[in-house]
């Protein structure tokens, strides 16, 4: 395992963006306490979710959201729900939070 992050560089309902020992761009946000990591590239253009730094949530922080053309995706589940990749999800990010409040990525 390897430690990416800490659980308080990530506030409730916000995201922020990190970068894999193997030079992958994830993002991970928290909901209710938990967290969830997914690689940050949309499933319809293979582009990067955001426009602005961390800026991965929608106005009202309720769904992920593709700067490039709006799709909107689950946070528990990155499921699109709406946009032209409907029905396909982002790629999740096998994660271990630990009492230590490290964010760790599991590697297979």
């Amino acid at each position: 395992m390897i430690k990416i992050a800490v659980t308080e560089e990530i506030p409730e309902r916000e995201a922020r963006s990190f970068e894999t020992p193997n030079g992958d761009t994830i993002f991970i946000t928290q909901r209710d306490g938990v967290f969830f990591a997914y690689q940050n590239i949309c499933p319809h253009l293979k582009v990067e979710l955001e426009f602005l730094e961390n800026q991965f949530l929608d106005g009202d922080q309720e769904f992920i959201q593709c700067s490039t053309h709006g799709a909107l995706f689950v946070v528990e589940t990155g499921e699109c729900i709406s946009g032209p990749c409907l029905g396909q999800s982002l790629q999740k990010v096998d994660i271990n939070v630990h009492s230590d409040g490290g964010i760790y990525l599991n590697q297979a």
